[in-house]
């Protein structure tokens, strides 16, 4: 009995089986999805500039940028890559998919805001104010005044809420708190707006409109946000800690003010920071139950007061003769929110950063 053997040639890769076939594929250049990208936002642009939708334009550059890079990737790697990089192609796109319309807002905004960004704008009431002119004091002022009103009874309700639930918290009463606040963190923000109205109409009676109210409205909206971040934080901290006060005789309230409370203070107020963001630029409450005013009013328990969002809405809704100067002031004022709601974002994640707490390495 003979047997055979086949040896491999000198110039024979060792990547190529006896039978011929390679075991592996070419592989792309490293730049190729970079370039392929680029060719396919070429491609959008020169669609978009000839009068095509901006969204068909970002549709068909996502999904030939998808097609593109499959089809390159098959040829040159075999299918199992082509695979991958096509998945991948695709979660890139729709992430890009995603920056779309908030790059479109940005951009809006700034094109249409930026022309009343003067002194004038901010130091200036609507009193008196026909056509040009005017400016958004008493609005922002307003603003500020009813946000920090909705914070201070929202952040302690909320908190001792969330103490409660985390660690005094057991049995039916514990779950129907957590079932309402759920709840409440879902609830429209109109409806918001209709209970603080229907509160005070009991009391002072139809047609009252008050900063108060405002801030009562909002502070429904902020409370389930309070209880739900503060929750969360508390429920972070190491039951070692507690334990060791407990080893050591300190009452559970004590544990709580001086242990669990400073550990959560970086996540608790990161989340109270995210909570005044999500209402500052609420409408629909402020228009039911402040209203609006084009003079000064700074007093939260007398009369109507001006905040930036109702006003921006008021001046789209309601412009003058001509219309652009109102317009340019409805677009100013929401630049404004814009600018406010990102800087307390960017506060909070400070917050976070800089009073987490330091672990050894």
């Amino acid at each position: 009995m003979s047997t055979s053997t086949t040896s491999r040639g000198p110039d024979q890769d060792l990547d190529t089986p006896l039978g011929g076939m390679p075991l592996t594929h070419g592989t792309l250049p490293r730049r190729a999805p970079q370039l392929t990208l680029a060719a396919a936002l070429v491609l959008g642009i020169a669609l978009w500039q000839t009068g095509m939708s901006i969204v068909f334009a970002a549709v068909i550059v996502a999904v030939g940028y998808a097609a593109a890079i499959h089809l390159w990737s098959r040829i040159v790697e075999g299918v199992r890559k082509a695979t991958d990089r096509t998945v991948t192609a695709f979660v890139y796109s729709a992430f890009l998919l995603a920056l779309l319309p908030l790059i479109s807002v940005v951009y809006t905004v700034l094109s249409k805001g930026l022309e009343r960004f003067d002194i004038e704008f901010f130091s200036y009431s609507m009193r008196g104010v026909v056509g040009e002119g005017g400016g958004i004091y008493h609005a922002l002022m307003g603003t500020l005044i009813i946000t920090g009103l909705a914070t201070l009874i929202s952040v302690p309700v909320g908190m001792l809420t969330a103490i409660y639930l985390v660690e005094y918290g057991r049995g039916k009463l514990a779950k129907w708190i957590t079932f309402f606040v759920d709840v409440m963190t879902g609830i429209p923000s109109i409806v918001a707006g209709l209970f603080a109205y229907a509160l005070f109409a009991l009391i002072f009676g139809p047609g009252v409109r008050m900063g108060i109210m405002g801030a009562i409205a909002l502070s429904v909206l902020m409370i389930p946000v309070v209880v739900r971040s503060t929750e969360e934080m508390l429920k972070l901290v190491p039951n070692e800690l507690r334990e060791a006060s407990y080893a050591l005789a300190v009452p559970k309230w004590r544990t709580i003010v001086k242990v669990v409370l400073p550990t959560a203070l970086a996540g608790i107020a990161t989340g109270v920071t995210l909570a005044i963001a999500r209402v500052i630029g609420e409408t629909a409450p402020l228009l039911i139950t402040v209203g609006i005013t084009s003079s000064d009013n700074f007093n939260p328990f007398d009369g109507r007061m001006a905040t930036l969002s109702v006003f921006s809405y008021y001046q789209y809704v309601s412009p003058g003769v001509p219309p652009e100067p109102s317009l340019d002031r409805a677009w100013a004022a929401a630049l404004v929110l814009i600018i406010l709601v990102m800087a307390l974002n960017l506060i909070a994640r400070l917050i976070s950063r800089l009073f987490a707490p330091k672990t050894r390495g």
